[in-house]
């Protein structure tokens, strides 16, 4: 009889990915209740108990899904700062459905796991503070005056759209977002160095008089 076959450090890294990868999936496909052990192993065709072989607890393999995506938003949003229109590429960042949808699932996993919810919290800070420190540095090299129009407002802004356009539209309520992204278009040329083109002038006659 042969022995059994050594798992090999690939193989384990590879089924761990795999399991992640099936995590986040099938939470995006129905919601984090539907990611339960057995319906990850199920969809990378594994035995369960080979879950609790990477992941001693959901908990544990739930907090290794929001690790990678968190490591990867950061590694994302770093080469948009870097990019040629930073703020363009930060709207493309916050307006990104499968990212956007990922993480409203975990808001709603961290009400019922306070570890998962410290977590967000912390990837939360290391994200906008990095966000923070280059949108300093591009108004100002973009000659905007940072009391005016402050990094932390802009960075709120942008991510709080971003997630209400993604969030409405997953629910199918669209009123309002024709108009709000033609708004961030125009928002987004300032920063190209192109003009503002649109006009808001009053609809009663005399309003805004003084």
């Amino acid at each position: 009889m042969s022995a059994p076959r050594k798992r090999r450090r690939g193989d384990d890294t590879d089924t761990r990915d795999q399991l992640i990868e099936a995590t986040a999936e099938l939470m995006l496909e129905e919601g984090y209740a539907g990611a339960t052990t057995r319906r990850v192993a199920a969809k990378v065709g594994v035995n369960p108990a080979l879950v609790y072989y990477y992941f001693p607890s959901l908990d544990d393999l739930f907090l290794a899904v929001f690790r990678k995506g968190a490591e990867a938003n950061l590694e994302r949003q770093r080469k948009a700062l870097a990019s040629e229109n930073p703020v363009r590429a930060l709207w493309e960042t916050a307006t990104d459905a499968r990212g956007t949808a990922l993480l409203f699932e975990f808001m709603a996993l961290a009400n019922h796991r306070k570890e998962i919810r410290a977590e967000i919290a912390a990837f939360s800070e290391r994200y906008r503070e990095s966000q923070l420190t280059a949108l300093t540095i591009i108004l100002r090299s973009r000659g905007f005056d940072v009391e005016e129009l402050p990094p932390a407002m802009m960075s709120v802004v942008i991510s709080s759209l971003g997630a209400t356009l993604v969030n409405e539209s997953s629910l199918g309520i669209t009123l309002g977002h024709r108009e709000l992204a033609e708004f961030a278009e125009d928002f987004v040329r300032l920063f190209e160095g192109k003009p503002w083109t649109r006009t808001i002038t009053p609809d009663q006659p005399g309003a805004g008089e003084t």
